[in-house]
């Protein structure tokens, strides 16, 4: 009879504490000390804008030789010394017409490949998980509108990052309850704030969307990899908008049911019915 109250009490344990379905992830989106480049991508929605960032480098590197290789190239032919009587022509028409269809051209087809991209972004698919997001001054409120309960995130202090498992590199990224979700499934934000308008952004996800207060706006990615994402308001809000960031845990299918009977026990109050093996 003991041995099963032990259990009992165990298991009520782990349900009732969200946190422990969220050990020993791995913190994949952070920034990194002096850092020029993009945090891995975790989605489909990154991937597409690191690849459309690549492409766009290149075509910006061509352009800017080719304009340099021009400027040396005139310093060098038409200066005094190598041509001390001028042109007195005023227009070249073969050079105004392929000066206006060229740069035409290379914007079409950045546009080609740039818009499916952004269309990719705010056409929004159906929701496996749809999650709340409201910006508060100066802290996050997320509601599970699918499971009807909620909780805000707020910032851990550096005597607290320990404690919660984060490094100390990891201060103002860092908070105290966090955005869990499974890994492969499309989640989608509705995002809005309640006072003035704030951003919520996780970098390796490839998502930024304003929640502006009186409005719904909306966001979706589908993360690929488990692991922790942190992201941190990205709008001027007031005085503590540096301290206002988010955490975002992808979990296992089987990890997040765990986090989630657990959290809506917490969170919504009603009491989680689980199985006990019978011990004989």
């Amino acid at each position: 009879m003991q041995l099963k109250k032990t259990l009992y009490g165990l298991l009520a344990a782990l349900v009732a504490a969200p946190a422990m379905a969220q050990d020993g992830l791995e913190v994949i989106g952070q920034p990194t000390p002096r850092g020029i480049g993009f945090q891995p991508a975790a989605t489909e929605l990154m991937r597409d804008i690191q690849w459309l960032d690549g492409m766009l480098n290149i075509i910006i590197t061509i352009i800017t030789l080719f304009v340099t290789g021009l400027i040396v190239y005139c310093i060098a032919r038409y200066n005094r010394k190598s041509n001390p009587t001028p042109g007195t022509f005023t227009h070249n028409s073969p050079v105004e017409v392929a000066w206006t269809i060229i740069p035409i051209v290379v914007l079409v087809f950045i546009g080609a490949f740039s818009l499916p991209i952004l269309f990719k972004q705010q056409e929004i698919p159906k929701a496996d998980i749809t999650i709340k997001v409201t910006g508060y001054q100066w802290y996050w409120g997320y509601e599970y509108v699918d499971h009807e309960f909620g909780f805000d995130s707020f910032l851990l202090g550096k005597e607290e990052l320990a404690d919660a498992g984060y490094a100390p590199e990891q201060y103002l990224l860092a908070t105290d309850t966090a955005v869990v979700v499974p890994v492969g499934k499309t989640i989608v934000m509705n995002v809005t704030g309640a006072d003035v308008i704030h951003s919520w952004t996780i970098p390796a996800f490839g998502v930024k969307q304003d929640g502006v207060p009186g409005r719904i706006a909306q966001l979706w990615f589908a993360a690929e990899k488990e692991g922790v994402y942190f992201g941190q308001c990205s709008e001027l809000c007031g005085k503590d908008h540096a301290y206002m960031p988010i955490t975002v845990k992808v979990v296992s299918e089987e990890a997040y049911q765990e986090w989630l009977n657990g959290a809506i026990e917490e969170y919504a109050g009603v009491p989680q019915a689980f199985k006990v093996a019978d011990a004989n």
